[in-house]
């Protein structure tokens, strides 16, 4: 049980047993039931630390904070995590209505480079071909940066996101306050449009 709260009515020492006692004050009204529960124990162990006002996280942010734990726990590099991430749950990018394709040497180094991108995002094809120089290419699609996504495609990026981090046993925020964060950036891409239009 967490709650916010502060000490009231000063520190005493029990007559008979010479312990302190502390009396606390809780910010909440409904802990009733969890208290009924935890006073059927005969020992508690309780944590007191300052209250300080959590920065709230954007959008992006929470993304890039949740890449950076499951990258770490996958032990692989954000770059990559983040193009796998892209490839799962990411947009095609389209020039005049069509999609747009490259091709790399179907080789170790290829892949790598593929995947380890930062400044350019593809998603890999099973269609691979021998060029004229007798190396063999696969073919590539290309995928939209995250940064131009609007809030259903962001949203949809996060879940997907976060659906991993639950399978890997990675902290993720509640419902509800993710939908509090994709409001905050539906708010902050119609501001950014709005400016462009």
């Amino acid at each position: 049980m967490d709650f916010m709260g502060r000490f009231v009515g000063g520190l005493r020492i029990d007559i008979d047993s010479h312990r302190m006692e502390l009396t606390v004050q809780c910010d909440r009204d409904d802990i009733g039931p969890e208290w009924d529960d935890l006073r059927k124990h005969e020992k508690l162990v309780f944590t007191v630390k300052p209250w300080k006002k959590k920065r709230s996280l954007d959008a992006n942010a929470y993304y890039w904070q949740l890449v950076t734990k499951l990258a770490d726990k996958l032990n692989i590099s954000k770059p990559h995590l983040h193009n796998i991430l892209l490839r799962r749950y990411g947009q095609t990018e389209f020039i005049d209505g069509k999609m747009i394709y490259l091709v790399l040497p179907d080789s170790d180094d290829g892949s790598r480079q593929a995947d380890e991108a930062e400044t350019y995002h593809i998603k890999p094809t099973s269609e691979v071909k021998q060029g004229m120089d007798g190396m063999m290419y696969r073919t590539y699609l290309m995928l939209r940066g995250s940064s131009t996504y609007n809030t259903k495609e962001m949203s949809g990026l996060i879940e997907g996101l976060v659906s991993e981090c639950k399978e890997q046993g990675i902290e993720t925020i509640p419902p509800q306050e993710l939908e509090r964060m994709m409001e905050m950036y539906e708010k902050n891409w119609r501001k950014r449009h709005e400016k462009t239009a």
